[in-house]
């Protein structure tokens, strides 16, 4: 764990034009910086970077956050491993925090890991370069293949000896610990000696998302009945198969730019599409899809493309799996390459451009393939066509999020189509999969759901701006109170305290605040004031909650600048918003207040039509005439307002 000091020190140093910067090309225009947004196509720039406020954002696709988010986002880092990275940046030492013995004991073998997974691959590209034997059999045979030296190099290809020991030696040399070498998957004990695993094959780097290297595969070259063709890093600390995608830290930012992830079974299949300028591209590796790779994926985009080779194995290998991404509510199609061909050798057949065009005009939705194909096999056999009924409605039934219920009834439109049965048939045999999976879920899922609905932040609906505006009027003047105290609360308001100290004196009563996300930020900005710490935005905008973070950084909309022409028209400074704080504290203040007045009338008039005694309604009827007079106090104060 990462001691709060060292974070501390991490958000003093941040510059978000820095950072941002490093990865976009951004232009000043007034007091921000604009690009082109990384995160979608576009060809005007609508990306914003504002370094006073230290937040990004895109009026194009609606993207915003901070420097810490903006890694988290472009990268995918975790906010530790964001951390970590502006840490190394700006040459902070990080100080952990006291951890157990077990703790430290897991620590300690993770980092160690890493340092041989990043010795050995450095050794394998060696050798695979600068080696006589890596050359005449390693990058010959590559080279053969049609790998260009640049590719093998971005990936780190490598090569191991022949030589029984070469790659032990090397390590024990360096002084690597004998146990952590064994397991790394690189060496096995045999007979007291140390051997190499993977000796005479081409070395396949596996990465995780930050590019460190965790792992390897290993092709063999030679024929060899007996060995088998690959093998694989086994499972340690660092390596866990279901969980890793390769090639996927250098996709990354492909995926993210087409929105599509393009899903290959093997090492050379990545590397022959990122040779042909496809690069939003991964491997499975082999093996059937996990739930986890399918979540990893969902990290990048919801739409997958899987490609796989057209034989009857490729189409079963290509159609495991697939009720697991349709519950992660991934858009799922498929492409079976022609002629026995792979991805690997049909790219470099038929050229990038035609296998684009060809992966273009072949994509089949996953469900009606699946159906396509059991149907097929299913024949003119009745009691195999009723399995294939089934079977398609409990696939059709995995849809289950609320906002793919058009996609689900599209499905079984279709799919009755193509069984040649009634679509109400259908609809009810797949309600009758959906009933039965809530019956043996209930329980969980309820309390799942409520878990769930208690954490979201209440303005998470992803509508327009100007929808939000006329939909949410009161949380605007909740937002605009909530802005004021996080910009301005350390300001002076009077001779008797800060602007902290008017507004949460004035405004007390959270109770009347809707958008209980908001209260945590005045709960928490007021705990930290009544400790004698002095919160600001910074201290919300790097909250190590995301959510609480991301409400902050939605706050905290960028303004109208106040062009430099005027200076032309107008003699004297002209006042800013930090000129006028206290204006806009009041002023905040005054229309949630009477905002608040106003839904107070409504619910008094609404009870003033109900029958009361005539006690009863004497107080209503002198309720309603303080209400009004506070409703005239404060129309008198704002100036000419409309209420409605």
């Amino acid at each position: 764990m990462i001691s709060q000091q060292t974070i501390q020190q991490i958000l003093s140093r941040i510059d978000i034009v820095e950072i941002v910067g490093g990865f976009v090309k951004l232009k000043k225009r007034g007091a921000n910086y604009m690009g082109l947004c990384p995160f979608h196509n576009e060809k005007s720039p609508s990306f914003t970077v504002s370094p006073a406020k230290e937040i990004y954002k895109c009026f194009g696709c609606g993207r915003s956050g901070n420097s810490i988010g903006f890694l988290m986002e472009h990268e995918k880092y975790s906010y530790v491993e964001a951390l970590r990275w502006l840490a190394a940046k700006y040459n902070v030492e990080i100080e952990e925090k006291e951890a157990t013995p077990e703790v430290r004991l897991q620590q300690q073998l993770a980092e160690s890991l890493y340092i041989i997974n990043g010795f050995a691959q450095k050794y394998f590209s060696e050798i695979l370069f600068n080696n006589e034997e890596g050359q005449d059999i390693g990058l010959s045979y590559l080279r053969e293949r049609g790998f260009r030296d640049e590719i093998l190099q971005k990936f780190q290809v490598g090569y191991c000896l022949e030589q029984r020991d070469a790659f032990a030696k090397a390590a024990v040399a360096a002084q690597y610990n004998v146990e952590y070498l064994q397991k790394s998957g690189l060496v096995v004990l045999r007979d007291e000696k140390l051997l190499d695993n993977y000796r005479g094959r081409i070395i396949f780097p596996v990465h995780n998302h930050t590019g460190k290297t965790i792992g390897f595969g290993a092709r063999i070259i030679k024929t060899n009945d007996r060995a088998p063709k690959y093998i694989n890093t086994p499972e340690n600390e660092l390596y866990v198969k279901s969980k890793i995608l390769y090639g996927s830290y250098f996709a990354r930012q492909a995926i993210d730019k087409h929105d599509e992830c393009l899903l290959v079974e093997g090492y050379t299949d990545v590397l022959s599409l990122h040779q042909a300028g496809i690069e939003n591209v991964v491997a499975s590796g082999g093996t059937s899809l996990t739930i986890d790779q399918l979540r990893l994926i969902k990290k990048y985009t919801n739409h997958l493309t899987i490609i796989y080779d057209g034989d009857s194995a490729g189409i079963k290998a290509a159609l495991r799996g697939l009720d697991m991404a349709l519950e992660e509510s991934l858009d799922v199609k498929l492409v079976l390459i022609p002629d026995k061909e792979d991805p690997d050798s049909y790219v470099r057949k038929v050229g990038a451009a035609a296998f684009r065009e060809f992966m273009e005009t072949h994509k089949k939705d996953f469900i009606l393939f699946q159906l396509e194909v059991s149907l097929k096999d299913a024949a003119n056999d009745s009691n195999k066509k009723a399995g294939v009924v089934n079977q398609v409605a409990e696939t059709i039934s995995k849809i289950n999020k609320t906002e793919d219920f058009t996609r689900q009834q599209d499905y079984i439109r279709q799919c009755a189509e193509l069984l040649r049965i009634e679509e109400t048939g259908l609809h009810a045999l797949v309600n009758k999969f959906i009933r039965e999976r809530i019956t043996k879920q209930e329980n969980r899922a309820w309390t799942a759901e409520s878990t769930l609905r208690s954490e979201l932040p209440d303005n998470m609906t992803p509508v327009e701006d100007e929808t939000f505006d006329l939909l949410h009027k009161d949380e605007q003047q909740e937002r605009g109170m909530v802005r004021s105290l996080l910009e301005f609360g350390l300001k002076p308001w009077d001779e008797n305290g800060s602007v902290a100290d008017f507004l949460l004196t004035e405004f007390s009563d959270t109770e009347l605040i809707d958008n209980k996300q908001l209260v945590r930020i005045m709960d928490t900005y007021k705990a930290w004031y009544a400790e004698g710490s002095e919160p600001g935005v910074k201290s919300f905008l790097y909250h190590e909650d995301s959510q609480l973070s991301a409400l902050v950084v939605s706050i905290m909309d960028f303004n109208y600048e106040i062009s430099p022409n005027w200076k032309e028209h107008f003699e004297g400074k002209i006042p800013t918003r930090e000129d006028l704080y206290k204006e806009e504290v009041q002023s905040t203040l005054n229309y949630l207040k009477l905002r608040k007045i106003k839904r107070m009338i409504d619910t008094n008039q609404k009870d003033l039509e109900k029958p009361h005694t005539a006690e009863e309604q004497l107080m209503l009827l002198r309720t309603h005439q303080h209400l009004k007079t506070l409703e005239i106090e404060l129309l008198h104060n704002l100036g000419t307002v409309i209420v409605k």
